[in-house]
């Protein structure tokens, strides 16, 4: 997936196109300036360094990533699809913020169903995951973030991963991104779900095609959220093989 801005021309994306008039806009929200964080401390979703020159693991951070990526001559991390029109971290950490995205399909043909929760934060339709939280693998994210919005536990159930991918997340820049580990669980039915923690609400929607999926949502009066779309179409093209 390449990230798509309106303020970044394609043939200047690439981090090795010079652009000396290039300038970012700071997407950094009062609770993460430097000064909120040196008066009051991170808050407990986000780390406290102020810039990337006060992280210490840059080595162990790089080693990790799901999308490899480099650091500039400053030593900060770049988005790996290039430049973003956009500076500063509106997310936890600096680099790559690791996420879980658990898509859960019930059913076949006809009947076939996506499981999609009401996003608070855009209040769109989306897959119901989340970061990955310090010290947890990818396949526990994946299991506790679908729990804790759905009430829906896949424990025991063993998914297909589909991908490892940088998300066009609109809370994405330059210095600080997310990045997801998309996973197919499959269900022979659907199974009671209730939107909980960030989720407004949970809903089962047919699962055809995306047109298909865009026309449900739209009927319920919803937008399906943008980021989500390649991820979703990821897991068609494998069911539909």
């Amino acid at each position: 997936m390449s990230e798509i801005t309106d303020t970044v021309p394609a043939g200047l994306r690439s981090w090795s196109t010079n652009w000396p008039e290039y300038e970012p806009v700071d997407v950094t929200p009062p609770e993460l300036k430097p000064y909120t964080l040196a008066l009051k401390g991170a808050p407990r979703w986000a780390e406290w360094y102020p810039e990337p020159d006060f992280v210490p693991n840059w080595d162990r951070r790089q080693a990790d990533a799901l999308v490899p990526f480099r650091l500039d001559g400053r030593g900060w991390p770049l988005h790996p699809h290039g430049r973003t029109g956009r500076t500063g971290r509106n997310l936890g950490k600096w680099g790559e913020n690791a996420a879980a995205d658990p898509i859960v399909v019930a059913g076949t043909g006809a009947e076939r169903r996506v499981l999609l929760i009401t996003r608070s934060d855009i209040e769109q339709e989306a897959i119901p995951g989340g970061m990955v939280d310090p010290g947890e693998t990818a396949p526990a994210a994946l299991v506790r973030e679908l729990r804790e919005e759905t009430g829906v536990d896949l424990a025991g159930h063993t998914p297909v991963i589909l991908g490892k991918d940088i998300v066009d997340d609109w809370r994405n820049s330059d210095h600080a991104w997310v990045a997801s580990t998309s996973a197919l669980y499959l269900l022979p039915a659907t199974v009671t779900a209730v939107g909980a923690d960030d989720a407004l609400d949970a809903n089962w929607y047919p699962f055809g095609s995306i047109a298909q999926l865009d026309a449900a949502t739209a009927a319920a009066g919803r937008t399906l959220y943008t980021a989500h779309r390649p991820l979703l179409q990821r897991a068609l093209d494998h069911l539909n093989r």
